[in-house]
């Protein structure tokens, strides 16, 4: 039973915002209605109806100046072959593309984007193939394209300029530009020299290259849809989970016949706090920030041996990502071992989309190489004895989350617990600081979810040094990162939704169909008070869209970013065993009375 001042809590809580996003909602209607052709559609065509949104990550996308922000938000979420791109693919599995005429799909190139886990595959020449999971990738892909081609074209018009055009063929071949002429080439594109240099850093070598390029071609891209029904996107998702429990199957575990804790988060935090490797190689890591000259490091290496308030474990474990991030390191190969003599199983994804999963097995973890903060050894033997796996997924997009986690709800023992930690947007808050929701309203569903999330502000403070903890707050979950507008983000702060994020509503989605007897309702109030096992979601700020030029194409959360990331893994890590141990010792008792 909940007490009166929680039930007038959810009450004051059941506003269901009205966002009035009519802009958006008819570049979506847009997009979607093109897109049912069989032909390929002109990113051209959606100029006018993404320009009209006035997206808050597209801020001058009207002018004649570059929208720098927009422009490197754009590119960092699509592969670097995107300048020779004319015609881009789209469909969930391979099959589709090879129905669509693509024979050869398997042949091309596999392509990568420093901004987002999606499977791409390049031609070589003009064409590529984009691998989505649900249609939030849709809703992710199309602005993204557009932004990327306005954007393009505003630099072919500034490139025309002969002058600028005579400095970067005199370094076609050096690609090494003096001060005075990277000045001049800035000032040519209407831009800060400081944000041709964050360009520059972008394209690297290829920087003198792409601008001729780009002053000899203006873009024109089209986008051709091979297979996007929802039977296609419930296909490949079953293809992944059967890949999935086959790989499974190869080292003795059966996810039937196992409870299952689900972490949606990264490729790193969890097992970094498990398997000790950051402190047993700080030596080497150490080395290798000297060998670099990476000076900032080194800095706060020293700084953080001299104090009490900052973890060396945070730090390495940044330097240790790093460091694997470059090729040929024997140490990945040791680690690969250790991992898997520690339980811990990596399954990448073969087929179709692109999301690691990782799943762990508690009982043949070693205590003695846990990170300390997750709890001292002793107290956490008697996981020895647990048969619990962990299920952790490297964080999907929108939609995806409700597919794959119906898919683990479906196919494992039981579900005791689901737990979620990722970036969000802050609309009173500021980068670094901690979002800890009770209410999610889904824009894909419309409904509000209420729930118990198992963290507050106790939970993570102790590893916190910096930024807010605010828990009890009202989240949203977006249909994309472009379809957001001043206007529509002010509703939700009328309303008091403060943290915007894109997996939240899809999750509870699936939370409801495993527990209850039917489909997730649409447009409702949700109570999931009554959820049986664990809820917990754990958002850092790492955009203020409400602050001017302070979006997510506007700069990246590096190193600070490392501190929220642990103190979200560690507070998962010491709920899923705190819950294990409570369950071990009652499943003990209930065996010795029995």
């Amino acid at each position: 039973m909940l007490d009166s001042e929680s039930l007038i809590g959810i009450y004051m809580d059941r506003t269901v915002p009205n966002t009035g996003s009519e802009e958006i909602q008819l570049y979506m209607r847009t997009y979607y209605s093109l897109l049912r052709s069989t032909d390929a559609i002109k990113i051209e065509t959606l100029v006018e109806s993404h320009v009209a949104m006035r997206s808050s990550l597209h801020e001058y996308a009207t002018d004649v100046d570059p929208d720098v922000p927009a422009l490197m938000y754009s590119a960092l979420r699509l592969p670097s072959c995107m300048v020779h791109v004319d015609e881009v693919l789209i469909g969930q599995m391979e099959r589709a593309f090879i129905a669509g005429g693509y024979k050869d799909i398997a042949s091309w190139e596999r392509v990568y984007s420093p901004g987002r886990r999606r499977r791409t595959q390049f031609d070589g020449k003009s064409k590529l193939a984009v691998y989505i999971v649900s249609r939030s990738d849709i809703d992710d892909l199309v602005p993204i394209m557009t932004a990327f081609q306005i954007e393009w074209n505003k630099l072919h018009e500034l490139l025309q300029n002969e002058d600028v055009q005579d400095i970067l063929e005199s370094h076609r071949n050096d690609s090494e530009l003096n001060q005075d002429e990277f000045e001049q080439i800035a000032e040519y594109l209407h831009m800060s020299a400081g944000d041709l240099r964050r360009i520059h850093l972008l394209w690297d070598d290829n920087f003198i290259e792409n601008l001729l390029y780009i002053s000899k071609n203006r873009k024109s891209m089209s986008l051709r849809m091979i297979s996007g029904s929802l039977a296609d996107y419930r296909r490949a998702t079953a293809s992944w989970w059967n890949t999935l429990c086959e790989e499974l199957e190869a080292v003795d575990i059966d996810p039937k016949q196992r409870p299952v804790y689900f972490v949606s988060s990264n490729t790193h935090s969890l097992i970094n706090l498990l398997a000790g490797f950051a402190r047993r190689y700080e030596e080497s890591l150490v080395n290798y920030i000297e060998q670099f000259k990476e000076t900032s490091l080194l800095t706060e290496y020293e700084d953080i041996k001299q104090s009490y308030h900052k973890s060396i474990d945070n730090f390495l474990y940044y330097v240790l990502k790093e460091y694997l991030s470059e090729e040929g390191h024997e140490t990945k190969q040791v680690l690969a071992e250790e991992e898997q003599r520690l339980g811990i199983t990596r399954i990448p994804s073969r087929y179709g989309f692109e999301i690691e999963t990782q799943v762990i097995e508690l009982g043949k973890l070693e205590a003695q190489w846990f990170d300390p903060r997750l709890g001292r050894a002793e107290d956490l033997e008697p996981m020895r004895h647990s048969n619990a796996l962990i299920i952790n997924i490297d964080y999907p997009l929108g939609m995806a989350a409700y597919e794959l986690l119906s898919r683990i709800a479906e196919g494992v023992g039981r579900l005791n617990g689901v737990y979620v930690m990722g970036k969000a947007a802050t609309l009173n808050g500021r980068i670094g600081d901690m979002m800890i929701p009770n209410v999610i309203h889904d824009e894909h569903s419309m409904n509000t979810y209420l729930f118990r999330n198992c963290f507050t502000a106790r939970h993570v403070r102790s590893y916190m040094t910096y930024g807010n903890i605010l828990d009890n707050q009202k989240a949203v979950t977006v249909l994309g990162t472009f379809l957001q507008n001043p206007r529509y983000m002010s509703v939700f702060y009328h309303e008091g939704y403060t943290d915007i994020e894109m997996e939240g509503g899809p999750y509870l989605s699936a939370v409801y169909e495993a527990f209850r007897p039917k489909r997730h309702p649409m447009n409702e109030i949700v109570n999931l008070h009554s959820v049986q096992f664990d809820i917990g979601f754990l958002h850092y700020a790492s955009d203020t869209p409400m602050k001017k030029g302070q979006n997510l194409g506007a700069g990246s959360l590096s190193y600070g970013g490392v501190e929220p990331t642990y103190a979200s893994a560690i507070a998962i890590l010491r709920r899923i065993f705190y819950n294990e141990t409570e369950r071990l010792i009652e499943t003990n008792f209930e065996s010795i009375s029995t």
